[in-house]
């Protein structure tokens, strides 16, 4: 995959690619300012961007592009800086498409996408997850 960044990059890694690493994405390209450019995909991508996801940070002022499910193998051969797993799962697998030289972390973020519940639970859910990555994330880039 041919892209642009400016700044260093970070892949963000979740099996669905759905929920928790597309927050990540837009959550981090907004708060770097240009300093950094997060991607996100994931091992098994559903294919579908959970609409839960898109509320919930829109609710929280997040600018969200047009986030898309992906897997991990559109950037096979890209080197990234950084690579972080939000998902216990995707932790414990093997990307094939990171170099040896990229720093890994893993922020294990409950799935917000297995919650049930009314709108207003849901929403709560979603919101404990966008707060949860929001901690990693201002933590991240103090240090980075």
């Amino acid at each position: 995959m041919n892209f642009q960044a400016d700044g260093e990059t970070i892949l963000i890694v979740c099996t669905g690619n759905s929920c928790r690493s597309i927050m990540a994405e837009a959550m981090i390209n907004q708060l770097a300012a240009g300093r950094l450019s997060a991607f996100s995909a994931g091992s098994a991508p559903t294919g579908v961007v959970h609409p839960d996801a898109i509320r919930c940070l829109q609710r929280h002022g997040y600018d969200v592009q047009l986030p898309r499910s992906k897997s991990w193998d559109e950037f096979r051969g890209t080197a990234f800086d950084y690579l972080v797993t939000v998902c216990d799962g995707a932790a414990g697998e093997v990307c094939p498409v990171i170099c040896t030289e990229t720093k890994r972390l893993h922020w294990s973020i409950p799935d917000p996408a297995q919650a049930q519940g009314s709108a207003q639970e849901l929403d709560c859910v979603f919101d404990g997850a966008l707060r949860l990555l929001e901690g990693h994330i201002e933590s991240f880039l103090r240090v980075s």
